[in-house]
C-alpha cells in the first residue's frame, strides 16, 4: 500500500489514485448545463467522484439534491454589491434551470441611471431596465427571466432555458409568457415557447434539437420510445418519418466497458431494425453547428434519394 506507513490507521492512501480525474465532475456539470441534480451527476461521473468534488469545493450545493459551480455564489454576490439583479442565463441558473453554456461573467440588470461601482465594472455584463416586483433579492423573477431569455438569447440558448423550465414544472408559466408577448421579439418568444419540450433531457439535447429544427424536412421529437427492438430503446431525438435516430453522445456515458457494450448493442439493433443512427459530440453541437447541420441535411437528402429509387423500382416492376 503506497502513500501511508504501515500501521497508519488514518489511511492517507494514494491520493492521486483516489482522484485520478478531478475535472470529471466539473466537466459533467458543464455538459448538463451548469446546475444538475445529484442523480444526473452520479450517472455521469459516479457517486464517489461527486462526493469528492463536493467536499473539495469543485461543486457546491445550490438546493437540496442539486449542485452547481462555485461561480454561482460569486455571481449573486456581484449582483448584490452593485444593487442589481441577475438576469438572462444567470437568472435562469439561479432558478435552477440548466442553460446552454454558463456565462463567463454573470449578466446583471441595473436600474436605469444607476452607475456600476468602479470595482465591479469588469465583473459582469451589465444591462439596464426596471427592477420591479418581478425581481427577488438576487435575480429577475421566473416570468421575467423566461421572457427576457426567449426574446434576447439566440434560439438554441433560449430553447435550452425554456426546455429546462418545462422540465421543472413551469409549463403554465411558459404558456403565459408566450400569450403575453408583445413588441419587438414577440414572434421569437412565441416560437421558443411553442418548440419547447419537457421531455428534453438536458441543454445538450435541446441545442441539438434546435439545430435539427433548422434543417429542412427534418422533424424530430425528444425521447421517443421505440418498441420494435428488443430491448426497447428511447433515443435522444427521433424522426419517425425518415427513421432517423439522433443521439447527443457524451463521453462520460462510456466510462466503462459495460456501458460502451450496451450502447453499441443498442445502436446495432436500431440499425438492423431499419433506423439510421447519428451520434454527435457535445463539442460539435456547441461549437461546430455548421458541421452538425450539414450532416443532418445530407442524411435527409440521402433518405429522400433512397425513397425515390425504391419508388421508381416499384413503378418499373
Amino acid at each position: 500500500m503506497r502513500g501511508a506507513a504501515a500501521g497508519d490507521h488514518h489511511g492517507a492512501v494514494d491520493e492521486p489514485l483516489l482522484d485520478a480525474d478531478p475535472g470529471l465532475v466539473p466537466r459533467a456539470l458543464v455538459e448538463l448545463g451548469g446546475v444538475a441534480s445529484r442523480s444526473a451527476l452520479v450517472g455521469r461521473a459516479g457517486r464517489a467522484s461527486v462526493d469528492r468534488a463536493l467536499a473539495r469545493g469543485r461543486i457546491v450545493a445550490v438546493r437540496r439534491g442539486w449542485y452547481g459551480s462555485p461561480e454561482l455564489g460569486s455571481a449573486a454576490a456581484t449582483a448584490r454589491a452593485a444593487g442589481g439583479r441577475l438576469c438572462l442565463e444567470s437568472a435562469a441558473l439561479h432558478h435552477g434551470w440548466p442553460v446552454k453554456q454558463v456565462p463567463e461573467v454573470p449578466h446583471v440588470l441595473l436600474a436605469r441611471g444607476r452607475k456600476v461601482p468602479r470595482g465591479l465594472v469588469g465583473r459582469a455584463v451589465w444591462h439596464r431596465g426596471d427592477l420591479s416586483e418581478e425581481c427577488d433579492d438576487v435575480a429577475t423573477g421566473k416570468e421575467l427571466t423566461l421572457a427576457q431569455c426567449c426574446r434576447s438569447l439566440p434560439f438554441d440558448a433560449a430553447l435550452a432555458v425554456a426546455d429546462s423550465a418545462r422540465r421543472a414544472g413551469e409549463s403554465a408559466l411558459l404558456t403565459r409568457v408566450g400569450r403575453l408577448a408583445r413588441g419587438p421579439g414577440a414572434p421569437r418568444i412565441r416560437r421558443v415557447v411553442a418548440e419547447s419540450r419537457a421531455e428534453a433531457a438536458n441543454p445538450f439535447e435541446s441545442v441539438l434539437r434546435a439545430i435539427c429544427l433548422g434543417v429542412a424536412g427534418l422533424k424530430v421529437r425528444p425521447q421517443v420510445l421505440i418498441t420494435s427492438t428488443d430491448p426497447w430503446s428511447r433515443p435522444d431525438l427521433v424522426d419517425e418519418d425518415h427513421r432517423i435516430v439522433i443521439e447527443a453522445d457524451s463521453f462520460e456515458w462510456h466510462g466503462d466497458r459495460g456501458a460502451l457494450r450496451r450502447d453499441a448493442r443498442r445502436y446495432n439493433l436500431l440499425v438492423a431494425d431499419g433506423w439510421l443512427v447519428l451520434r454527435f459530440s457535445w463539442e460539435d453541437v456547441m461549437f461546430d453547428q455548421d458541421y452538425v447541420a450539414a450532416v443532418l441535411a445530407g442524411v435527409v437528402a440521402l433518405v429522400h434519394r433512397y425513397t425515390e429509387a425504391v419508388c421508381r423500382g416499384c413503378v418499373a416492376a
